[in-house]
């Protein structure tokens, strides 16, 4: 699967693909990482993207000119790209998003800076428009890359164990029971016991419950879905 981040600042969001579980993917070729500056499709001497709001207003936006252009180039290249917004008025980016998405060919991330982008970018190309929470960032990096992290995730063999989804938290709405490690006594503080006794399905059981209780204590709006589904 291919992803294309169009920002100004590459280096923020390249970086984040250097180690661990996505520089794997990266190197067995299960994901790609592509990188368009709308800079380069300037006109302006100055190679400018920015520009004062029409109609007057604290801050500049980018342009539409040069982002209409990275964004042609783009889709005359790949007719499958999927373009994805991240701003303050999407809705609400869900693990049910990352599932669906996982499932694209190539999705490309377009970031926004400053004030944000020209409406008429948005209006033309946005297949979606998601927001990670209800604060405002620098810019749309973060944002691209949480929801990226979070798509590949879901992407078979990304990770080294599949099963390890099962039991996420927000699969069905539910958080993920309490863990642990060993050793069992840790500063006065003990393992559940029940964990440590071998019967699998008593475990899953014993988790099942401690997920309901955590989902109901830390986020009551996620339960009430759940018992609402039940009845």
């Amino acid at each position: 699967m291919k992803f294309t981040f169009v920002t100004l600042f590459e280096n923020l969001v390249k970086h984040y693909f250097e180690d661990s579980i996505l520089k794997r993917a990266i190197n067995e070729k299960l994901i790609e990482i592509d990188f368009v500056n709308q800079r380069d499709f300037s006109k302006d001497k100055h190679k400018k993207v920015d520009a004062y709001q029409a109609g007057g207003g604290a801050g500049l936006l980018l342009k539409p000119e040069p982002l209409f252009s990275a964004l042609d180039s783009i889709k005359s290249r790949d007719a499958d790209a999927y373009f994805v917004f991240a701003t303050p008025v999407g809705k609400p980016f869900k693990q049910i998003d990352a599932i669906r998405l996982s499932k694209k060919k190539h999705i490309v991330f377009v970031t926004g800076r400053y004030e944000g982008i020209d409406e008429r970018v948005i209006e033309k190309y946005a297949d979606e428009l998601f927001s990670i929470g209800d604060f405002i960032l620098t810019g749309g990096e973060l944002p691209s890359l949480c929801m990226c992290d979070a798509v590949c995730r879901n992407i078979p063999k990304v990770l080294g164990n599949a099963d390890s989804l099962d039991v996420e938290s927000y699969e069905d709405n539910l958080l993920e029971a309490p863990a642990f490690t060993k050793p069992n006594l840790f500063q006065g503080s003990y393992i559940t016991k029940e964990y440590l006794k071998g019967n699998h399905a008593n475990i899953h059981t014993l988790k099942k419950s401690l997920s309901l209780c955590k989902t109901e204590y830390f986020r009551p709006d996620l339960y009430k879905k759940i018992k609402t589904k039940g009845k």
